[in-house]
Formats: C-alpha cells, structure tokens, sequence
C-alpha cells in the first residue's frame, strides 16, 4: 500500500488541491480500492485537520477549504464506483439535523452504491421531520445517519424515537466521529439499530446483510 496519508495532509492544509488529486490518482492507478483510499488515506487526513481545528492550530477557513477539496476529490473518484450486480435494495442515506460535516455520510453512501444498493442521499443537516415524512414515502430497506458532534447525542435519539413511531422494523445504521467519544449505549435501547465504526464494518455488514 502506498502511503500517501502525510502528502494529501500537506495539501489539504496548503489548499492544493492539483496536489491532492495528484495523490488519489497515484493510489487509483495501484490498484487500491476506493473503500481503502477513503478509509485510510482520505479520513484519517480529514480527522487530524478537525483535530488541527480543535487546537485552533488551523483556520476556520483552512478546515473549510480542506473540507472542500475532500469533497471534490470524491467527485472525482466517484467515476470508479460501479457494480456488476443490483441488490434490488434501497437505503436513505442522511446527516443528523444541525450537523453540516456530510463527507463521512458520502463515503458511506459510495460503499452503498458498490454493493449495487440503490442510494437517496440526503446531505447535511437534514430536519428530522422531513427525514421522517421522506423514509414514510420512500419505503427504503435502510437508513443511514451520520454523527459527527457528540453533543448532538440526543437529537439522534429523539430521531430514532420518531422513526420508531412511523416503523418498527426499519433497519436503523448510525455512525461517526461523534461515537469516538462513546454513545452507543444509547443505540442498544432499540431493536434493529446498529453502530458500525468505520467503512470496513459497513461492507462486511452489507456482505451478510439478510432483511
């Protein structure tokens, strides 16, 4: 495995994003898997600058423009995802209401969309109503929320709670940097509600995954 992780950091820091493109390119072309190049190259770049941030050793404005290039980056590896086969499967994928960091809740999507799952991706900050009212239409196998805030805990619960209230059995995905810091006592209070902790957890569970 080429290790890339330090280089795409210098980038994103630098805003570079010809650099940065440069350094997803060279993983592509070695044969890497799109789940790998998330995984360990382009997230744990992604966590240490939100740990820059925290220190105030980084601008908002640098989180912000790193943020960005990640996120083209993804547009431009989005051209390598496909599958041969379709799981005849949907799954909404969403970002918690009052949470705006929604490139975790991308990569997660693309894992999806790799296993030939339909994806509804909703994006960040999306008001748990609305997420309610859009699962009772949509009628999706799944649904995925992203938390990337701690604090933000229990608005997760009081949407599970209103999920529950529309579906008993829909099958309920959380995950995120918030869990870094514990939770997930709270997701075991209710039936079909899984932690997954990272990308590798969600494609074995996509593997075996049974309705």
């Amino acid at each position: 495995m080429i290790d890339t992780k330090d280089h795409i950091l210098k980038a994103l820091l630098a805003g570079d994003r010809k650099s940065s493109s440069q350094q997803v390119t060279k993983l592509l072309e070695s044969g890497l898997s799109v789940k790998d190049i998330y995984e360990y190259h382009l997230k744990p770049a992604l966590v240490q600058v939100g740990e820059l941030w925290e220190e105030n050793k980084i601008s908002v404005a640098t989180e912000h423009l790193a943020s960005a290039i990640v996120e083209s980056l993804l547009n431009e590896i989005y051209v390598n995802i496909s599958s041969s086969t379709k799981a005849n499967r949907t799954v909404v994928v969403t970002c918690l209401e009052n949470e705006h960091h929604q490139i975790g809740a991308r990569m997660v999507s693309d894992i999806f969309e790799m296993h030939g799952w339909e994806v509804l991706f909703l994006g960040a900050n999306t008001p748990k109503q609305d997420l309610v009212n859009y699962l009772k239409m949509m009628k999706p196998n799944l649904v995925a929320i992203s938390l990337s805030i701690y604090f933000h805990l229990p608005m997760l619960e009081e949407t599970i709670r209103l999920i529950r209230n529309e579906s008993k059995k829909l099958n309920i995905l959380a995950g995120g940097q918030a869990f870094t810091r514990g939770g997930q006592e709270v997701l075991q209070k209710y039936d079909n509600v899984k932690y997954l902790s990272d990308l590798d957890t969600i494609e074995e569970y996509l593997k075996n995954y049974k309705e």
